[in-house]
């Protein structure tokens, strides 16, 4: 495989430190950075100070080809970024008139005033390449200084992923010339990644020397993702696909999706094939499971709605689930699921129904049923399937991985169309 430059991502803004403020942006620079095949080395986190700023840059430097930074780019007094640079650049700050221009237009359309400091976002190092950002005031920058590339955009989430599309990518691809590579990914659930990468072993050593197969673990599931870079071959993309049969062949049910496709979509699209109609009997889960069902554009043709039963009381009066039933077995029973779900399909005279109940925690665990107990149905006209699970990694885990095994369930058992 070809040698592609190195990328370091460095995140500007003592809010980030502070935890106030989620970094997503590197995540998103990570992603698309990997489509190109581009491999990011570092992430580094710094506080709105020059001299830390400087310190950070220097390092940064000496292990990477690209640093991308993102943040300190304001109109306020603690944004530091251009200035910074400048200095870093040994360069003066002059008005880009072009971007003078399209602050201008944003304060003109909104019909507010504009201030001095909004006038300032026009500034920019002399020896700056520009980079339009079509979203908002602070304009992107491109530096290049012995054989490394430096860029500078704004911290807003959306403002950052514009810039990237319209102008970095881009810009990154032509600058070093990365070749064609091509990405497929699989989507599973079900199996652990070590339990998958020693299932399909023979299939991963096998691949093709510019094929690279890499894992990326979720709840519940895990992504593979192939890789191909050019080699000179006609038709990437056709050979990639032309290894999938042979994946199917060894994993089966497990692959539940080709492409970024989550688990509530796969489903989705079998329940609008097949012409089923779904809901949900909630307990543990509180609505998690139809919150991700609903989350998908066009739901409404098959998803009818859910009870959130977390009381013994509204599994009785609302899924008609029987008092002997949580007498003998318990809330968390595979029984009183089974019934939830069967009850839930009358209730709302849906095809399908599925249902949880479980023990979140952190409290409320006993001996025989210990906090992290999850029992789920799935329940059609034909059948009623039940399982127990024990998930113990906390309330909130607990209850996504509740949501992606009873999604799984309904997934496997779903009658053909």
């Amino acid at each position: 495989m070809p040698t592609l430059p190195v990328v370091e991502i460095m995140t500007i803004g003592d809010e980030l430190l502070y935890g106030q403020v989620i970094d997503t942006n590197s995540a998103f620079m990570g992603q698309e950075l990997g489509k190109l095949g581009l491999r990011v080395r570092q992430i580094t986190s710094v506080s709105d100070r020059a001299d830390e700023i400087v310190a950070a840059l220097d390092l940064a430097r000496q292990r990477a080809d690209v640093i991308l930074m993102t943040g300190g780019l304001g109109p306020t007094k603690d944004d530091l970024t251009k200035h910074v640079l400048a200095r870093y650049f040994g360069a003066e700050l002059v008005m880009h008139e072009p971007t003078l221009q399209h602050v201008e237009g944003i304060f003109a359309r909104y019909k507010r005033p504009m201030l001095e400091v909004n006038r300032q976002q026009a500034m920019v190092p002399a020896n700056c390449t520009v980079l339009h950002n079509a979203l908002g005031t602070a304009p992107g920058m491109w530096f290049e200084d012995q054989g490394t590339v430096f860029v500078s955009m704004p911290g807003v989430p959306f403002e950052m992923k514009g810039l990237m599309k319209d102008e970095v990518l881009p810009r990154l691809q032509q600058h070093f010339q990365t070749p064609p590579i091509e990405h497929l990914v699989v989507q599973t659930v079900g199996l652990g990644e070590s339990y998958l990468a020693e299932k399909i072993a023979d299939w991963e050593n096998a691949l093709p020397e510019n094929f690279k197969l890499a894992y990326l673990p979720s709840l519940g599931g895990v992504r593979l993702r192939l890789s191909g870079y050019a080699d000179g071959q006609p038709d990437l993309r056709g050979r990639m696909e032309a290894l999938l049969p042979a994946l199917r062949e060894q994993l089966g049910e497990v692959i539940f999706a080709v492409g970024e496709i989550p688990l509530e979509q796969a489903v989705g699209q079998l329940l609008q094939e097949r012409g089923l109609t779904v809901g949900t009997a909630e307990s543990c889960t509180g609505g998690y499971v139809a919150y991700r069902l609903t989350s998908v554009a066009g739901s409404s043709a098959y998803f009818r709605g859910s009870v959130v039963a977390y009381s013994n009381e509204v599994k009785v009066q609302q899924l008609g689930v029987k008092p002997e039933t949580l007498q003998a077995h318990g809330a968390v029973s595979e029984a009183t699921v089974r019934e939830m779900a069967e009850g839930l399909r009358q209730h709302l005279g849906v095809d399908v129904a599925i249902a949880t109940s479980g023990i979140a925690g952190p409290d409320g665990g006993t001996a025989t049923k210990p906090v992290g107990t999850i029992c789920i149905a799935y329940a059609d006209k034909h059948q009623t399937v039940s399982r127990q699970f024990s998930f113990d990694r906390g309330r909130q885990l607990n209850v996504e991985y509740t949501s992606t095994a009873v999604l799984n369930l309904l997934r496997l058992s779903l009658p053909v169309a």
